[in-house]
C-alpha cells in the first residue's frame, strides 16, 4: 500500500507521520493531534514553510526534513487531563528508573536461565502491541481518552450542490455540540493578533471553530464585562446565528464570520476604541454577525422581479436587509439569546436602531448615496458628532461586508469562485422563470476577471480610498492589496482577450469545402443526366 511521509515540528520537536495515501482526513487528523499529544477538543493548526496555515489532510504536499511543517495546539483547554509520560508524573510514576528496572530483571533472568524464556518474548510482544495501539490514534476512543468525533470521510462540495438550504437539526447540533466543547478554549496570543489582521485565512477554520474566535471578538473588545453579557448567552446567541445562515455558496456563515472578522480588524487597526464609545463597536460587530441573517441566495432585484413574500412584505424596500434584520431581533427576543437582555431600555433602543441603520446600509442601492453623505462630511469629521459617527458606522459594515479583494489572493479568489456560482444560479432561475436577468450574473456574458475589474475600479476603490482619508493608516492594510488584485484581474482579462482573438483568427482558416459538385451519370443510349447530390 502506498504511503505517504510528512514532517513536521512540534514545539520545536521534529516528528514525522506516515499513513496511506488513500487514508480517511479524520485518521490523519487524529494523527497529527496524537502528535501534539493535544485534547479531544483542542484546535490544532499546520503552518507551512511561509508561515501559512494548510489544512490537515490526506493531500498534504510532500515535504522533506528540512522544510518541515509546524504543527500548533492554537487554542487548548488549561484544564485538560494530562496525557502520556505528563500523566505518569502526576501519577508518581518514574519511567526512567521502572525502564531501568526491567533492564535489570530481564538481565538477571538471562543470566539464570542461560537464554530468555519464551513467557518473556512473549510479554515483550504484548507491551509491544500496546504500545503501537496507544500511539494508534485510531484506537485512542476505547481508552477513553478520545471522544470519537468522526464524520463522513468527504466533506461537502464548496458550492453545496447537494446540501438542503436549510441547516438540518443533525448538522446544526454536531456543530453546536463541537463549539460548546471547545467554547472554554483558551486561544494562543498568536491566533488573537492574527485576527485582528485584514489578512486572515477563513478557510482553514471549520464552523465550530469559527464560532470559538466569534467569542474571543466579543471577549477581547470587552464586550463581556462592559455590556454584562453572560457567557452561555453570548454562545447560544452565536449558535443562533449559525443556524439561521443558510447553505448557499456565497451569502453563508463562512462569509458572516469574514465580514465581522474584517470589522474586528477596522477596529483595532483605526484605534476606534479611543475615539468611539463601546456601545457602538458593539452595535457594529453585532451588526456585522448578522447582517445577512437567512439570505436564499437571490437578491433584491430578483426578490422584487419574483414578487417574493420578501418583496410583498417589505413594499420593494431594501427586501433582504429588512428580513436580515427581523430574524436577528428574532434571535435577540428571545431570553436564552439575547446578549443585550442585562441592558436598560434606553440602551437597548440604541443599540436596536443602531443595527437595523447598519444592516439596511449594505443594500447596494443606496451605494452611492451613503458614500455622498461620508464624502461631505470627511473634511469636519467630527467623532464627538452623533450623525457623523452613523455615517461612518455604516462605511464601516459597507468596506467590511465587500472587502474580500482586500484579503491575500489564495483567500479571495475561492470568494470569488462562490460568489460567481451564487450569481449564476440567480441569473439561470431568472431565465428559467422569464424574469428580466441581471446582466452582471449572465454566465453567458460575465466572466471571473471582467466581474472584479469594473466592480474594483468603480465601487471599492471610491469607497476604501474615502475611509483610508479618515484613517491614513488603512492604507497599506486595504488599499494596496485592492491595487494587486485589480492588476491581477486586468492582467486575465487581457488574457482571455487574446485567446478569443487567437480563437477568431484560426476560425477564419479556410476549411475544406463540404459541398460537393453535381456528377454526371451516363445515361442508356450516350446521354448524360446531371444528378445533384
Amino acid at each position: 500500500m502506498a504511503t505517504k511521509i510528512i514532517y513536521f515540528t512540534v514545539n520545536g520537536r521534529p516528528e514525522q507521520a506516515e499513513f496511506p495515501i488513500d487514508c480517511p482526513a479524520q485518521d490523519v487528523k487524529d494523527l497529527f493531534r496524537a502528535a501534539a499529544e493535544a485534547g479531544p477538543h483542542d484546535i490544532l493548526k499546520l503552518y507551512n514553510t511561509k508561515g501559512n496555515i494548510i489544512n490537515i489532510s490526506p493531500q498534504l504536499a510532500h515535504n522533506s526534513p528540512h522544510s518541515c511543517y509546524k504543527l500548533e495546539v492554537v487554542a487548548a483547554d488549561c484544564n485538560s487531563e494530562l496525557l502520556g509520560s505528563d500523566l505518569a508524573v502526576a501519577l508518581g510514576f518514574d519511567l526512567s528508573s521502572m525502564e531501568k528496572r526491567l533492564q535489570s530483571l530481564e538481565k538477571r533472568i538471562l543470566t539464570e536461565a542461560a537464554e530468555t524464556p519464551a513467557i518473556v518474548y512473549e510479554m515483550k510482544r504484548q507491551v509491544e502491541s500496546f504500545r503501537e495501539k496507544l500511539e494508534s490514534v485510531e484506537h485512542l476512543s476505547w481508552l477513553g481518552l478520545f471522544k470519537d468525533m468522526s464524520e463522513g470521510t468527504h466533506k461537502p462540495s464548496p458550492f453545496y450542490h447537494k446540501r438542503t438550504l436549510r441547516k438540518t437539526r443533525e448538522e446544526c447540533e454536531h456543530v453546536r455540540e463541537k463549539f460548546l466543547q471547545m467554547s472554554s478554549l483558551e486561544v494562543s496570543e498568536e491566533v488573537r493578533q492574527y485576527l485582528k489582521t485584514p489578512t486572515f485565512d477563513n478557510w482553514q477554520w471549520e464552523d465550530a471553530e469559527i464560532m470559538v474566535l466569534l467569542q474571543v471578538m466579543y471577549t477581547d473588545l470587552d464586550f463581556i464585562s462592559t455590556f454584562n453579557i453572560e457567557l452561555d448567552v453570548l454562545q447560544q446567541f452565536l449558535y443562533e446565528v449559525y443556524r439561521r445562515y443558510n447553505n448557499i455558496p456565497f451569502h453563508n456563515f463562512k462569509h458572516c464570520f469574514c465580514v465581522t472578522q474584517m470589522m474586528y480588524g477596522l477596529i483595532w487597526l483605526t484605534d476606534l476604541r479611543s475615539k468611539i464609545d463601546s456601545i457602538d463597536l458593539l452595535i457594529m460587530l453585532t451588526s456585522a454577525v448578522c447582517h445577512d441573517l437567512d439570505h436564499t441566495g437571490y437578491n433584491n432585484a430578483y426578490q422584487i422581479n419574483a414578487r417574493t413574500e420578501l418583496a410583498l412584505r417589505y413594499n420593494d424596500i431594501s427586501p433582504l436587509e429588512n428580513h436580515h434584520c427581523a430574524v436577528a431581533f428574532e434571535i435577540l427576543e428571545k431570553s436564552e439569546s439575547n446578549i443585550f437582555r442585562n441592558l436598560p431600555t434606553e440602551q437597548y433602543k440604541r443599540i436596536r436602531e443602531g443595527i437595523i441603520k447598519c444592516i439596511l446600509a449594505t443594500d447596494m442601492t443606496r451605494h452611492t448615496e451613503i458614500l455622498n453623505k461620508f464624502k461631505a462630511i470627511l473634511p469636519v469629521f467630527d467623532f464627538s458628532n452623533k450623525d457623523h459617527r452613523d455615517v461612518l458606522m455604516m462605511i464601516m459594515i459597507k468596506v467590511s461586508d465587500i472587502s474580500n479583494e482586500a484579503r491575500p489572493m489564495d483567500v479571495a479568489e475561492p470568494w470569488l469562485d462562490c460568489l460567481l456560482q451564487e450569481f449564476f444560479n440567480q441569473s439561470d432561475m431568472e431565465k428559467l422563470e422569464g424574469l428580466p436577468v441581471t446582466p452582471f450574473m449572465d454566465r453567458d456574458k460575465v466572466t471571473k476577471p471582467s466581474s472584479q475589474t469594473g466592480f474594483i475600479r468603480f465601487v471599492l476603490f471610491p469607497l476604501f480610498i474615502e475611509l483610508a482619508n479618515l484613517f491614513p493608516c488603512l492604507e497599506q492594510h486595504i488599499i494596496d492589496p485592492v491595487r494587486k488584485a485589480l492588476d491581477y484581474y486586468t492582467e486575465m482579462e487581457k488574457a482571455l482577450e487574446r485567446e478569443k482573438q487567437n480563437r477568431a483568427q484560426s476560425e477564419k482558416v479556410v476549411k475544406p469545402s463540404t459541398s460537393k459538385e453535381p456528377e454526371t451519370q451516363p445515361e442508356p443510349g450516350g446521354t448524360t443526366k446531371t444528378v445533384n447530390l
